[in-house]
């Protein structure tokens, strides 16, 4: 299989994506919630964010047959104190036949390039607290732990 990296440029080619970004919410959203994800998420995720310097949306998809088997982005996370504001790892999906091969990786690699190019230099990223997958493969990439968020449930 060979893979390519590209960013997607053009919102109208991100809302082609809907269905892929859905899923990738529905999936990434069992890490850390106990409700399903809403149905339109990533509609309203590229209508809001789509076109800020925080958001990038990067597809790997399969070179002969142009099929996105997964899919990365990142949009905007604002601290409501301080107002500073940083790219945020939203979405990431790696189809489940082709995981476990360095994709989620190589995408978030690729993302932060983007984003330093952009001047960014912080990414920033969730993790359910009893996720240890995700979790170790952000500590492998050099993320680090900077505040918890808790939750009174």
């Amino acid at each position: 299989m060979n893979l390519r990296l590209r960013a997607v440029d053009e919102l109208e080619e991100a809302f082609s994506l809907l269905t892929l970004l859905d899923r990738a919410a529905k999936e990434g959203g069992r890490t850390w919630r106990d409700e399903e994800i809403p149905p339109g998420v990533a509609r309203r995720f590229l209508e809001r964010s789509f076109g800020r310097p925080e958001t990038v949306v990067i597809v790997a998809e399969e070179v002969e047959e142009r099929e996105v088997l997964a899919v990365i982005a990142s949009g905007p996370f604002e601290d409501p104190l301080s107002l500073e504001v940083a790219p945020m790892i939203v979405l990431l999906y790696v189809q489940p036949e082709i995981r476990h091969r360095g994709v989620a990786r190589a995408l978030i690699l690729e993302l932060s390039r983007c984003l330093v190019q952009r001047g960014f230099e912080a990414l920033l990223a969730r993790a359910g607290h009893n996720d240890d997958a995700l979790i170790s493969m952000a500590e492998r990439l050099g993320m680090i732990r900077t505040f918890e968020v808790m939750s009174s449930e």
